[in-house]
């Protein structure tokens, strides 16, 4: 991958929300691997730098997210990325909470982001779709997103957001599979193995 999309809302109102997650996530990455302090350019909060040796471009639009598709096409038509070359993380309502999936192109599931986007650039993008449980009534869905995640929510998102920013280089490396595996790893590593038992000579 070459450009990573956080998606989420612009402005401090906005920040803590469920919607949000695409923008923890890039700031997270952004952290973790000392990429410049974001700047205002194609529509949105962009930066880029080296993970592993490999440049990438990070970017937050900051066109609110139904019209998300106008700052990634700016982004992508300015340093020709294919759209086979962009993954956007967003929150997802039918995935469980703290679930994580990576996959390409299909449908936008309602979600105003990936709908803008692919009427944008088409649908061949990757989207890491980031679990965020669904409020159980369809009318309930905009202000579910929309509303700050609950302090007991921390203890899933914390840990999720800290592992995607860890597996990145996966990501960038176009290993969608060894990214999903190394989160889910690093979130429940396995147990330690038993001690092997003495050979009968060593005891």
């Amino acid at each position: 991958m070459r450009l990573i999309v956080g998606l989420g809302n612009p402005g401090s109102r906005y920040a803590s929300t469920r919607h949000n997650i695409g923008f923890m996530a890039a700031d997270a990455i952004a952290g973790r691997y000392r990429l410049p302090p974001f700047r205002a350019k194609f529509k949105g909060a962009f930066c880029e730098g080296e993970i592993d040796a490999a440049r990438v471009q990070l970017l937050k639009p900051q066109t609110f997210m139904n019209l998300s598709g106008d700052s990634v096409v700016a982004c992508a038509g300015f340093y020709k990325i294919a759209p086979e070359e962009i993954a956007v993380i967003h929150d997802e309502i039918d995935l469980a909470p703290g679930k994580l999936k990576v996959k390409r192109g299909g449908g936008t599931a309602g979600h105003n982001g990936l709908r803008s986007i692919a009427a944008a650039i088409g649908p061949e993008f990757w989207r890491v779709r980031v679990g965020i449980g669904h409020p159980g009534i369809k009318e309930l869905v905009e202000p579910y997103v929309l509303q700050n995640f609950d302090r007991d929510e921390h203890d899933w998102l914390d840990p999720l957001i800290d592992a995607v920013a860890e597996a990145t280089p996966l990501l960038v490396a176009d290993d969608a599979a060894g990214f999903m595996t190394r989160v889910a790893l690093i979130l429940r590593p396995p147990p330690p193995k038993p001690p092997r038992p003495p050979a009968p000579d060593e005891t």
